[in-house]
Formats: structure tokens, C-alpha cells, sequence
């Protein structure tokens, strides 16, 4: 009879030990940072965009040397928005947390200035390193390239 009353606690006890404490919580957390990244990156925010990364995170962009701290990251998306690239969209591919470290591995779309000054749809794929601070995810190590062109 103990046993019947104390099941409904021990079947919650199961579960809660079973499931870990932040299952998806990475990746859904990430899902919407990326959210905020895109959104501040498209309304030209540049300091909107670095505020998502560590305090002393990095840059490693194609072809181009790497950009430590916020402040260069600022200038690097800064840049980029000035460039005329424009309509990001990010999607997260996969999520790995690791404690208070998360590997993302994602995709990226955005329209970047062609040829005669012809928008063309731009492709790639990135890694993130996130870094857990505060109860947040911040990107603090981002690598991306792009796509070949059809």
C-alpha cells in the first residue's frame, strides 16, 4: 500500500533523473538568440549583433584575419551591414551542449551585392562555439564559409 501511494513520487523521481535538467534547453535558447542576431543584423544593429558575443569572443571570417572582442566584432559586422549584405536568416543544424559550453553547427542565407550591383542569394555553413554566462548563451567562437556557387 506504501508502495502504490509513494509511486506517483518515485515515477516523477524516474523522470526527472532520466531527463537532463536542460534537455533542448541549449538549442532552443540558441534557436532564439540566432533569432535576435538575424533581426539586429537586418535592421543594421552591428552593436545589436556583438552584444550577442562574449566579451572577449572571435571572428575567424573567410579570407580575412581573425577580429577579437566585441568592440572589432561591432566594427566587423558594422562593415558587412555598410556592404550591403543584407537579409540574413540562420538556422541552427544541430546543437551540442556540453555543460556551459554548446557547439552549433548551422546554416546561412543572405543576399549580398553581385555583379553590377545585382543582389544575389548568398549560401554557407558555420560553427559556433556558445558560452553560457549569466544564464545566457553568447556566441564566443564563430567560423563560417561560404557555399560554391551553382
Amino acid at each position: 500500500m506504501r508502495v502504490l501511494r509513494a509511486l506517483p513520487l518515485i515515477v516523477a523521481l524516474v523522470v526527472m533523473v532520466s531527463t537532463p535538467a536542460f534537455a533542448g534547453s541549449a538549442k532552443s535558447d540558441i534557436d532564439a538568440a540566432l533569432k535576435v542576431f538575424a533581426a539586429s543584423f537586418n535592421k543594421g544593429d552591428a552593436a545589436g549583433v556583438a552584444a550577442l558575443y562574449t566579451p572577449n569572443g572571435s571572428l575567424f571570417p573567410p579570407g580575412a584575419k581573425r577580429v577579437d572582442g566585441r568592440k572589432n566584432i561591432e566594427a566587423f559586422w558594422k562593415g558587412a551591414i555598410d556592404g550591403g549584405l543584407k537579409n540574413l536568416a540562420l538556422q541552427a543544424v544541430s546543437v551540442e551542449e556540453m555543460g556551459d559550453t554548446a557547439v552549433e553547427l548551422g546554416q546561412f542565407s543572405l543576399d549580398a551585392p553581385g555583379e553590377g550591383g545585382a543582389m544575389t542569394k548568398a549560401m554557407g555553413k558555420y560553427i559556433v562555439i556558445w558560452k553560457k554566462a549569466g544564464g545566457n548563451w553568447h556566441l564566443h567562437y564563430d567560423i563560417w564559409n561560404a557555399n560554391p556557387a551553382k
